[in-house]
């Protein structure tokens, strides 16, 4: 068996950091390039899976009553068309899972296609703009990653909870994991920088206050690697229940196109496992046969690093 240091140093230049638990503990830790374990990093679409999470607490608590409520249900001061049939049909479970219809593929990194996500930051009504823009000439049904969606997730918990998901993550997640505790970030130039940048801190808000449902999370490896122990244990941590364990079996059983409710799923040399991924490298990989979790950072287009850890454990 390899050791882990001959594993994870010749990626060093690749990497910012990483953090391994493995039966339930921190086994290895390394940080490169000045990066520290207090130091919290935007880790893009992470934030989905963690929105995910506050979903199923807040059905749970009985905020929300079910996954096939409609979406319009929660804006009723929207009115869509009354012809517009698949607006008006499109459920929570749609949005979790990527099969909302939407008339394009949203897209967080300015180095691809991503003009109606560069429209919607310039907005002051993201929500209503979100919803305008659902339905149309989608397909319902069919997987089609949507960061908007995630956004209206968002919004969803604010509605029911009164709270923003910020907030109540800090009060149902974070701190009963130990979490940090976040603070709202202000966007103030809507520049690409400040929007999706290394600047921004706590969680990132919409104009409307909402906590950004796609995005917007800051997060360090180490709370990274926390929040994959919580789906591990199936929900609880430290003797306490955070998530229901149907919830996290539901989160990461396959729906289609190898994803879950926003994890994403797949084989890595047999063992089945569970990730959150943001742009720019930053992931939280679950294995469960394994009891590990891997949460790092590593430059894009490297070679994955995830096959040569598993091997250590």
């Amino acid at each position: 068996m390899r050791s882990i240091e001959s594993v994870i140093l010749p990626y060093g230049k690749n990497l910012d950091g990483v953090v391994i638990r493995h039966r339930g503990e921190i086994v290895s830790e390394w940080y490169f390039h000045g990066n520290g374990p207090q130091d919290a990093h935007h880790v893009a679409s992470v934030t989905k899976s963690v929105v995910s999470a506050l979903v199923g607490i807040a059905i749970d608590a009985g905020y929300i009553q079910s996954l096939d409520q409609r979406v319009l249900d929660f804006f009723p001061e929207y009115h869509a068309e009354p012809t517009d049939f698949l607006k008006r049909s499109v459920t929570i479970r749609q949005l979790l899972t990527m099969t909302a219809p939407f008339p394009f593929s949203w897209r967080e990194t300015h180095k691809q296609s991503h003009e109606p996500l560069d429209r919607l930051r310039r907005q002051k009504d993201w929500v209503t703009y979100i919803l305008q823009m659902m339905g149309g000439d989608g397909h319902g049904g069919e997987f089609q990653y949507c960061t908007a969606g995630t956004h209206l997730l968002s919004a969803i918990l604010t509605r029911t909870t009164g709270k923003s998901a910020r907030e109540f993550a800090n009060e149902r997640l974070f701190g009963p994991l130990g979490m940090r505790v976040l603070p709202d970030y202000e966007m103030r130039s809507g520049s690409i920088e400040d929007v999706f940048g290394g600047k921004i801190q706590g969680w990132a808000k919409d104009p409307a206050g909402n906590s950004i449902g796609g995005w917007g999370l800051t997060m360090t490896f180490r709370d990274m690697a926390r929040f994959g122990a919580l789906y591990l244990n199936k929900g609880m941590w430290e003797g306490k229940r955070i998530l229901p364990e149907s919830w996290v079996r539901e989160s990461t059983t396959p729906s289609v196109n190898e994803y879950g409710y926003l994890w994403w799923l797949k084989e890595i040399e047999g063992h089945f496992t569970f990730s959150a991924l943001g742009s720019g490298g930053y992931a939280i990989n679950c294995i469960p046969d394994k009891n590990l979790v891997i949460a790092l950072k590593l430059v894009p287009g490297t070679k994955t690093i995830i096959p040569a850890i598993m091997e250590c454990y």
